[in-house]
């Protein structure tokens, strides 16, 4: 016998009950699209390129400092 699982509109749902609901639920393709739009769409469009030396590493870490202090202050 099949179950029925009624499925919450993942538009209007937060992002924290919709990863649980795509987590519950792994083989629901739906909800599991509906996640990756809601991340990506709200993904910061920034990209770096792959540190080729130790001196690109020390750049990027202090990126990411400089980014984490940012989102600290707003």
């Amino acid at each position: 016998m099949d179950v029925l699982v009624i499925e919450p509109e993942f538009s209007s749902i937060s992002k924290t009950k919709l990863r649980a609901f795509v987590i519950a639920h792994p083989d629901n393709k739906a909800a599991f699209c509906a996640f990756v739009n809601r991340f990506t769409s709200e993904a910061s469009p920034e990209t770096f390129d792959i540190p080729k030396s130790n001196a690109d590493i020390e750049e990027v870490e202090i990126l990411i400092k400089q980014k984490l202090e940012q989102l600290k202050m707003s």
